[in-house]
């Protein structure tokens, strides 16, 4: 199970931080990341941290977003900054099996906005 929590709404410009709890440790995933979707497209991944903590990000938001965890907390991160409009989406947790399979989030609003 996927909890996220953090979205809302914010000015373009400004930060927020999303956070994924997992119900289980987080290095027995092979990876764990964030997709999100936004009105009319497809989902698409925004980051991700493999159980080995190697990260890897979609390139036009190289820079501005960055994922990490906790893994005492079970948790991984996402630090969004510089927001932007385009930003607008709903944000999910994913969690990838190593042996294929995964879980979701239910997913969080995140709206750019002034």
């Amino acid at each position: 199970q996927l909890v996220e929590s953090g979205g809302g709404l914010v000015q373009p410009g400004g930060s927020l931080r999303l956070s994924c709890v997992a119900s289980r440790t987080i290095i027995s995933f092979n990876n764990m990341g964030w997709y999100r979707q936004a009105p009319g497209k497809q989902r698409e991944l925004v980051a991700r941290i493999s159980s080995g903590g190697n990260t890897n990000y979609a390139d036009s938001l190289k820079g501005r977003f960055t994922i990490y965890r906790d893994n005492a907390k079970n948790t991984v991160y996402l630090q969004m900054n510089r927001l932007k409009p385009e930003d607008t989406a709903v944000y999910y947790c994913n969690a990838e099996e190593y042996y294929g399979g995964g879980y979701w989030g239910q997913g969080t609003q995140v709206t750019v906005s002034s």
